[in-house]
């Protein structure tokens, strides 16, 4: 079958990105899906930062590709062996798929599935298949998932079946920023009631990390960005105190105001100056957790003695430590029922063609999650 999809060709074309046109909406056809593989009609598809960094050139992958990794969407096939869900269904996507067999899927990791991660790397849903074609030659998947076009096939193992009543520009948010961002604070750091946090970077991760701290029950939860916009909807939102990261005395404000640091920062920016804020704002004995995913060539530098005289814990956090099939019908629950609101973080509604545009909106820092709906 043929359909409309947004293919980047080349890594590194300079903003504006309206103007150089990194993402080209070319006719693409798809395979059918194979052997535990699904064919998805997709209904929304938000706009993330992980996505810029490949069409940046931040984080290479192989060309050419269609992009996209945060979708919500309807089955409309599944192949041999697809036995649990059926044309009609609605899904969200996931950009990590998990075998369930290898070490860490067997320890309850599926986040770190190193099947998955090999797939991920060299563009080709689990098990090394191809399922797009452009001109009659094979086309590389993001992630396992390529949702910026009309349709995608993924694995079994990349979905989780969602409530079809939700709706698809909020159900899209639940497969990478709020899985990522409340997994961090929940399954990471497991915060606790009590205890005191800071999430550096209020994009859509960072957000959804801010509205877990507060529905956890920390007594404290401080906001810190260069938007001072976002610091105002992050106050409405339950930040308790909000601090902009320009203030060349930032760290000091928050030291003060927390009394010595946070029991958990969380870097969500993805930029060094971000993750120094992040571990200088740890307390004694605190935890500093980082989902953010900067150019693989950054350095972050700490001193291993105050780590080990101040017992401090440094720790990354992937798709939120998750397991996507437990934890998305869990925070659409807590959605439903108001600890959640991920609605409030919902920004411009877009369609494929203004992909491009959407793209230089992501790149200010300043768009909240804007979203493709098909």
């Amino acid at each position: 079958m043929t359909i409309r999809a947004a293919v980047l060709e080349q890594m590194g074309l300079p903003a504006p990105y309206a103007e150089s046109r990194p993402l080209v909406i070319r006719d693409v056809e798809l395979d059918p899906p194979g052997h535990g593989e699904v064919r998805v009609k997709v209904l929304a598809a938000g706009l993330c930062h992980s996505d810029l960094s490949v069409i940046n050139g931040d984080r290479p992958r192989p060309l050419p590709m269609v992009i996209g990794h945060e979708s919500a969407g309807e089955v409309l096939e599944v192949g041999a062996g697809v036995t649990d869900l059926a044309p009609g269904d609605r899904v969200a996507m996931v950009f990590m798929p998990s075998c369930g067999g290898c070490l860490p899927c067997a320890e309850g990791r599926p986040a770190l599935c190193e099947p998955g991660a090999a797939s991920n790397g060299a563009g080709t849903l689990l098990g090394g298949t191809r399922r797009i074609r452009l001109n009659g030659e094979l086309v590389n998947h993001h992630v396992g998932v390529s949702c910026f076009a009309e349709e995608c096939i993924v694995s079994r193992r990349s979905c989780v079946k969602i409530d079809k009543d939700l709706p698809p520009a909020e159900a899209a948010l639940f497969g990478c920023a709020v899985l990522t961002g409340v997994g961090a604070v929940f399954n990471t750091a497991q915060v606790r009631a009590g205890t005191t946090a800071a999430v550096i970077g209020l994009g859509g991760v960072g957000f959804s990390a801010l509205l877990a701290a507060v529905a956890a029950g920390a007594r404290d939860v401080v906001a810190i960005d260069l938007s001072d916009e976002k610091l105002a909807l992050a106050k409405d939102l339950g930040a308790t105190a909000t601090f902009n990261a320009r203030s060349p005395d930032v760290v000091a404000q928050v030291r003060e105001f927390t009394k010595g640091g946070v029991d958990f920062a969380f870097e969500m920016a993805g930029a060094i100056p971000a993750m120094d804020t992040a571990w200088a704002i740890t307390r004694r004995g605190g935890s500093t957790v980082t989902a953010g995913l900067p150019n693989p060539e950054k350095r972050f530098s700490f001193s291993p003695v105050q780590m080990v005289g101040e017992e401090r814990t440094l720790r990354g956090s992937y798709i939120g430590s998750a397991v996507p099939s437990r934890d998305i019908p869990r925070y659409i629950a807590m959605y439903r029922n108001g600890r959640l609101p991920v609605n409030r973080l919902m920004g411009e509604v877009l369609r494929l063609d203004d992909i491009n545009r959407g793209l230089d909106r992501l790149a200010t820092g300043l768009a909240m999650r804007d979203v493709i709906l098909f």
